[in-house]
């Protein structure tokens, strides 16, 4: 078996070499590395009410870390929900962390080892980018890891303003669920992209967790990988990215003459969330045809009155690493 592994590497190490004789000279060089104490510092925790109409209290830093919603050592950083209290009718939900990078960037490479995800009924987590100018949907939004209740299959979308079309077929291991990236349209469905089994919720969780990455280019358009852990694009548990680069990512959003990248996106910050129900989740058709509904009648009422159904409600973070190109002499 190592043998087989260290043949098929050096395969394809000869791979990138030729290949770079044929593409652009364009490799990425890291610029931040966040792991454990250092999101304190470089994000900020949202406390504005949720515009997806969540029934959730996003709380504060101060907060966050005082009730355990947010925990950090050397190595980790842990976001969480509240699995302790009942919500009261007039509060505006339950109490959660939403927090956003003071950081922005433009064409990047963004790579996040991931331990765990939220996961369970009335979830609704995500992983995204959204222009630092603004205002929304202007600059475009890009969300990477996405999905609700008890899903087993992530979903990657952008969200822009008009005249950013996708081709149904194109390079991608994922499958296309929608066309139209344009925010107006479709009540802001966007052009999402499913992926494969296990890339999301409980059973990403059970094998440990995994890498995504999302590549942001204003000449190689956005695209999605998901690495599992026994991926032969890791080597030590880092991802090659040289390879990663070369392979069939799982979502491929080209940015050509049907959707203008300039016109379309420009320096995003990163944004981590967790909310309940809202315009997805918490939707009837959504909430009925899940076995959710067979815990509680709404999903409102479940998030309301079932606090211990969360308590595998959390992000569990080892890194997230950014990139941008440089030109390789």
């Amino acid at each position: 078996m190592m043998y087989t592994r260290c043949a098929i590497l050096a395969f394809a190490s000869l791979v990138v070499v030729n290949a770079r004789s044929l593409l652009p000279s364009l490799a990425y060089t890291l610029i931040v590395s966040h792991v454990g104490y250092d999101f304190l510092g470089n994000f900020s925790w949202e406390t504005a009410d949720d515009p997806t109409n969540g029934r959730v209290n996003y709380v504060d830093k101060a907060t966050a870390l005082k009730d355990n919603l947010t925990f950090v050592s050397d190595s980790k950083f842990i976001m969480r929900a509240d699995d302790t209290k009942k919500v009261a009718k007039s509060a505006r939900g339950r109490d959660s962390v939403r927090i956003q990078s003071l950081g922005a960037y433009d064409d990047a490479l963004c790579v996040l080892d991931l331990s765990h995800m939220p996961e369970g009924c009335a979830t609704w987590p995500a992983w995204w980018t959204l222009s630092e100018k603004g205002p929304w949907p202007n600059g475009g939004e890009i969300d990477i890891i996405e999905g609700v209740n008890l899903g087993q299959q992530n979903l990657a979308s952008l969200h822009t303003t008009p005249n950013c079309i996708m081709s149904e077929v194109r390079s991608q291991k994922g499958s296309t669920e929608s066309t139209s990236c344009d925010a107006s349209v479709n009540s802001n469905q966007g052009c999402g992209v499913s992926f494969g089994q296990d890339s999301y919720g409980a059973s990403f969780n059970a094998m440990g967790g995994g890498f995504y990455i999302m590549e942001k280019s204003s000449t190689n358009g956005i695209s999605v990988w998901f690495i599992t852990r026994d991926s032969l694009l890791l080597l030590d548990g880092e991802p090659l990215l040289d390879l990663v680069l070369l392979s069939t990512p799982d979502a491929y959003f080209p940015t050509d003459k049907n959707c203008d990248y300039s016109k379309h996106f420009d320096a995003h910050s990163i944004v981590f969330d967790l909310t309940f129900c809202g315009d997805w989740a918490g939707s009837e058709s959504v909430w009925n045809a899940s076995t959710c509904a067979a815990k509680a009648s709404t999903c409102k009422s479940f998030v309301d009155n079932h606090p211990d159904e969360f308590a595998e409600a959390y992000w569990e973070i080892n890194s997230l690493k950014i990139y941008t190109p440089s030109l390789l002499l």
